[in-house]
Parts: structure tokens; C-alpha cells; sequence
């Protein structure tokens, strides 16, 4: 593996020009840095909650915009945006980033001012990046964060020579400690306060700005390395526990074995440690849904809200603690710098299917969901392997499956424990993930051989610093997939369950029916035109009925058939109770293990076509993805059905 070295000289031509404005103000400033520099735990610790997160028009590159207030009492904008070694973009993000500080973002002024985010422990990098930046012409900060860290490492920065040295303000800040950002705070006041009113503002002239010459290349590395020589002092103390930690977690044998078993853990965490907080919820479910059936009087009122609303929405929010337990692991382990040496070590696996190194990651991010994985492939440079990526990275175990998963697992497979410690749900959890990973490299591996024969490139990767995950940007993380899970469930789920519940009900069973009520409605009717084409796979009406919304979001599916057994329960007590045991009584083991293998598979979230759509910039790529996916899905729960019926389970 080669540490990425990407040359970042100064641009080309005069400083860009802009048009005046009346008076001193700051009302925005940009957020600029390397990968992987605390960027963004800067990000949280100047606005905190005050943020919001969004795309930018056109692209699904993310955009974070937050507010913060100066010692002053300045009211000031602070966008983050997407790392960069370089305004010569390589991908997608890096272009956000180049085209915001440029002013070409469309509908979207430059910033008035840049903070550009410094790693104590790696100035070399962004020093070529701030010799970019200057000759934008904003007025601009360099802060050294983490410089805790660099000074326990044993590094010197003398921030005066350095700001002498860059002619632009230097302060040192530490995100991660309460008070670590008051002296960026004061130097932000003190800019607005110098700032003349002409000073730039709006769209910014970019027409003089061109791609560097190798002779510019070199002279922007030297002029980096002539910096640091003169400001960066060490006092020889090696960076020990980074040495120690690379030579176990690196190593090609004990490395992969500790990731297994950290993805082993996290799956069985997702199980074990969420069964309390499930159990909460499951049961404030039960009781709100007694507190309407005793009431209100039988009727539509009763059902729409009891059946249709509680029973389905209820269905799936009891998995929001499952959720989080990952999201938790996931955030922790990026925290930590662990995932770029999971990267690393998976590379070679990687590189056997085909894939490029730096697909890792945002396979990976497939775990929590397919969409932001789909978006990270924009790291990848190559066209063929970022393609290939996005075909197969809807095949990794999204957490929008875990509903369907957990419910299936719960109804079929005893809580029992193997050899006296391993959970026997979580082993079979972490068993559907891994037939998703290998599946997605079985995938990946015909498409490259198929359609894009070639050497795989080199993976070139910066290795993060490891530190210790500030408890802040953690629970900002997880409080944030909490709030995007909700609204899910607030909207797309509630309106769901609202009209299937209507097609479970209309048009009600006719005078001196004995069949359920919900056989003669709009639902059943399409459930049993549709049995015949699933019935090969093990599949009933029910299950005909949730696939169709659940391709809206998977997780929808769960609340359907919570939906549906409820309506069509009636007065029967027993339907009444829990969805998983409602479905142990009602469906073979053949059937849940086809319906498993099927959504191992199945392709079942428009929005994730949706982002395939806009990433590739083509039709043709979602339509075929739909298509593959669809094919296996089929063929997985055919041959799943039939063999474990055979087998006589």
C-alpha cells in the first residue's frame, strides 16, 4: 500500500476578482480541509445542534450548513465541506469543494471567508492546499487541530513562524475538548472586524485559473517542505501506540481475524444489546393499541388506527434500537481510524473480485444504507470500478433489512446460545451478512470479468491518525440516523400502512361472507392474482402484498404484514399477538427461508434506484440493476425453498 501523495501546487494567474460589498461583514464561512483532519468534529463543535444536513442541487454530494455565534455576538454561517487534497478535483466531492470556494457552485455565492483545517500530526499535506487557497483571494484562517495530539506525539509547531511564514492568521484548536475552539472564535471576530467593505463577495471571475505545469508541481512540494523544515520541531518520541496497534491490526493474518471478529460483535451486539430497549417499545405498542380497542367502538376509525397506523408503523419502529447499535459501531470504528485500515486489509479480497481497494469503504457505508454507499464511490477515480461498485453495493445487508431480517429470525430461530456464548440469532444475523458480501464480490467479479476486462489500479490510501471518538460527534451521528429513521417512519411508512390498511379494508366482506374480511378487498384481490407467479418460491397472498410497497423501502414490508395479519385477524385473539409469533404459526420454515434469501437479494428501495440513477447519469444502469437483482432474488428463494423442503425442515 502507498500513502497518497496528491500534489497540490498554487494556482496559476492573478488572485481571482470579485464585486465589492458595502460594508464590513462576515456572514459565511467555509470549512476547508484533507480527509480525515477533524473537519468535521470542528464542524460540530462550533454549531453544535444548530446544522443541517442537505444535497446540493443537482448532485447528492452532502451538504452541511450550520450557525454559529461569535464571542462578539456575530451570527455566522459555516459550511463544511467535502475533503480535498487539492482545488484540481478528482472527484465529485473534491468539484463541490473547488466550485463552492471558486463561486462556480450555481445559486450559491463563494464564501466570504475560508477556515482551512489543518492535521497537527500531517501539515505537509495541507500546507499545498492552503497555498491553493490563498491565492483565491479570501481572507482566510488556518486552524491546527488536534494539536494535543501532535504535542503528546512529541511535535513542536510554532504557529507564529508559521503564520509568518503563509502570511495568513494560524491558531491551534482542539475539537474534541470543551473551550478547544475559543481562540478560533476570537480570530473569527477579529477578521470580520478587518475585513474593508471592498471586499470580495459573490461569484468570483474563474477564467484565469488553469491546470498547474509539472515545474509548478514541484516548486508547490517544495515550498511545503521549506515550511515545515522552519515551523515543525520533533522531540524524537515515535508515535509508539500507532506503531504497536498498526503492527497487530495491519498484519495479514491477526488483522483479518480481528476484523471478523469486530463485524462478528457488532452483529451480535445489534441482538443482544437492543432486546431491552425492544421490549420497551414493543410493549408501549401493545399497550397504546389496547388503550384504542377498548376506547373506541368497532369500526373503520378503530382499525385504521389500531390495524393500520399502530400495527404498522409500530411493526417497524420496535427495530429503531437495532439500528442505532450499528450506526453506533459504525461511527465508532470511523472514529477510531479503523476503516481505512479495514480498507487496507481488505484490499487484496477486493482485488481478487475485481473491485478496487477504495471500494471497501463504501461498501462498507452499504451496511447502514445503500444510498450514502453508492454516493462514497465518488473516491473512486476509475469509471469502470466506481460502476461496478455501485452495481453491487446495494447487495450489502443495508439496515433497512434488519426489520425483515429480525422479524423472520425471531419468529423461526430459537433464542438459544451456541456453545454456551454465541448468540444463535446473532449468528444467523451475521451469516445473512456475509452470503450479502460474498454475494456482492460473487457479483462483482462477473462484471468485471464479463464487461470491463483490465488490471486492477494500484490502491493508493492515506492512513488516518488513530484517537479516541469524541462522545459528541458520536451521539451527533446517531442522533441524526434516529431523526432520519423516524421521519421515514413519520412519513413514507405512515402513508403507506395508511393506504394499505384502506386496500385491506374496501370494499368490506359482502352479507353471510365466511371468509376474512380482507380476502374481498382491494389487497386480497391482488395478493391472490399475484400467488401464482410467487407460489414457486414458497411465497403466500400475504406476502404478495407486502413485496409490492416494500418496494418503496424494505422496511415497509414489515409494517405491511403487520398491516395485513392484523386486519385480517378480526376478533381472533391469537392473530392478535406478536407479528413474529403470528407468522411461526402461519408460515412454513421453507417459506421464511425463501423470503430471506429473497431479500438477500431483491432491490427493493426506489430511493436507492433513484441515487443509481443520478450518480451514473443514465437509465440504462438502474434499469439493469433492477433487473440482476430481481433474476437473483427469484432464483435464490427458489432454490432455497425447494431444498429445505426437501430436506424436510
Amino acid at each position: 500500500m502507498t500513502a497518497l501523495d496528491t500534489a497540490t501546487p498554487p494556482l496559476s494567474g492573478r488572485p481571482l476578482a470579485g464585486s465589492p460589498r458595502s460594508g464590513p461583514s462576515l456572514a459565511r464561512i467555509a470549512l476547508v480541509g484533507n480527509p480525515n483532519c477533524g473537519k468535521t468534529a470542528l464542524f460540530n463543535a462550533l454549531t453544535g445542534s444548530r446544522q443541517k444536513v442537505a444535497n446540493y442541487p443537482g448532485v447528492t454530494v452532502e451538504r452541511k450548513l450550520g450557525s454559529l455565534v461569535t464571542p462578539a455576538g456575530r451570527r455566522v454561517q459555516v459550511l463544511d465541506l467535502p475533503g480535498t487534497y487539492s482545488l484540481r478535483a478528482r472527484s465529485p466531492d473534491e468539484a463541490i469543494t473547488r466550485d463552492v470556494v471558486l463561486g462556480r457552485q450555481v445559486g450559491e455565492d463563494a464564501p466570504d471567508a475560508i477556515v482551512c483545517v489543518a492535521d497537527a500530526t500531517n501539515l505537509r499535506q495541507v500546507l499545498r492546499l492552503v497555498l491553493e487557497l490563498k491565492q483565491v483571494g479570501r481572507p482566510m484562517i488556518l486552524a491546527v487541530n488536534m494539536f494535543d495530539i501532535a504535542r503528546h506525539r512529541g511535535l513542536e509547531i510554532d504557529l507564529e513562524a508559521l503564520a509568518r511564514a503563509l502570511g495568513i492568521p494560524v491558531v491551534a484548536s482542539v475539537a474534541v475538548r470543551k473551550g478547544g475552539t475559543v481562540e478560533l472564535m476570537r480570530r473569527i471576530d477579529a477578521l470580520a472586524e478587518a475585513m474593508p467593505a471592498s471586499v470580495e463577495t459573490g461569484s468570483i471571475t474563474t477564467g484565469d485559473w488553469t491546470e498547474p505545469a509539472a515545474d509548478e508541481v514541484r516548486q508547490a512540494h517544495r515550498e511545503a517542505d521549506r515550511i515545515l523544515d522552519l515551523v515543525v520541531r520533533t522531540s524524537g518520541r515515535p508515535a509508539i501506540w500507532t506503531t504497536r496497534l498498526d503492527r497487530v491490526l495491519l498484519h495479514p493474518v491477526a488483522g483479518i481475524v480481528i476484523l471478523l471478529v469486530v463485524l462478528f460483535l457488532m452483529f451480535q451486539a445489534v441482538f443482544t444489546w437492543a432486546t431491552p430497549a425492544m421490549d420497551v417499545i414493543k410493549d408501549g405498542f401493545a399497550w397504546l393499541s389496547a388503550m384504542v380497542n377498548e376506547s373506541l367502538p368497532p369500526g373503520m376509525l378503530r382499525s385504521l388506527i389500531a390495524d393500520g397506523i399502530i400495527a404498522g408503523v409500530g411493526s417497524v419502529l420496535v427495530f429503531l434500537p437495532q439500528i442505532l447499535i450499528l450506526f453506533l459501531f459504525i461511527i465508532l470504528l470511523e472514529d477510531f481510524g479503523y476503516m481505512a485500515r479495514a480498507a487496507f486489509l481488505m484490499d487484496r479480497l477486493m482485488g481478487g473480485a475485481g473491485l478496487h481497494g477504495r471500494a471497501f469503504i463504501p461498501l462498507l457505508s452499504s451496511f447502514a444504507c445503500a444510498i450514502p454507499g453508492v454516493m462514497a464511490t465518488r473516491v473512486i477515480e476509475n469509471r469502470h470500478d466506481r460502476l461496478t461498485t455501485i452495481l453491487v453495493a446495494p447487495l450489502m445487508t443495508c439496515s433497512a433489512r434488519i426489520p425483515v431480517y429480525t422479524l423472520i429470525i425471531s419468529a423461526f430461530v430459537p433464542h438459544a446460545t451456541v456453545a454456551g456464548v454465541i448468540d444463535l440469532q446473532g449468528l444467523v444475523m451475521f451469516g445473512l451478512y456475509a452470503t450479502g458480501i460474498v454475494s456482492a464480490l460473487a457479483v462483482a467479479l462477473v462484471l468485471k470479468r464479463v464487461f470491463w476486462r483490465g488490471a486492477v489500479e494500484p490502491f493508493l490510501l492515506e492512513l488516518p491518525n488513530y484517537k479516541l471518538p469524541d462522545p459528541k460527534n458520536v451521539l451527533l451521528g446517531v442522533l441524526e440516523r434516529a431523526r432520519i429513521f423516524l421521519r421515514r417512519a413519520g412519513t413514507i411508512i405512515l402513508a403507506m400502512m395508511i393506504l394499505i390498511w384502506f386496500l385491506s379494508s374496501v370494499p368490506g366482506a359482502p352479507d353471510g361472507a365466511t371468509d376474512p374480511a380482507i380476502n374481498y378487498s382491494i389487497a386480497g384481490r391482488v395478493g391472490h392474482a399475484m400467488a401464482p407467479l410467487l407460489e414457486p418460491i414458497g411465497f403466500n397472498w400475504q406476502i404478495s402484498i407486502a413485496l409490492v410497497p416494500g418496494l418503496a423501502a424494505r422496511e415497509v414490508a414489515v409494517a405491511a404484514l403487520g398491516t395485513v395479519y392484523a386486519v385480517s385477524a378480526g376478533d381472533d385473539e391469537a392473530l392478535r399477538s406478536t407479528l413474529a409469533t403470528t407468522l411461526a404459526a402461519h408460515w412454513s420454515l421453507p417459506t421464511a427461508c425463501a423470503l430471506l434469501a429473497w431479500y438477500i437479494f431483491a432491490p427493493q428501495c426506489a430511493s436507492t434506484l433513484g441515487v443509481v440513477r443520478r450518480e451514473t447519469n443514465s437509465l440504462r444502469w438502474p434499469l439493469f440493476l433492477f433487473a440482476y437483482m430481481i433474476a437473483l432474488a427469484y432464483l435464490a428463494a427458489f432454490a432455497t425453498f425447494h431444498i429445505t423442503t426437501a430436506l424436510g425442515l
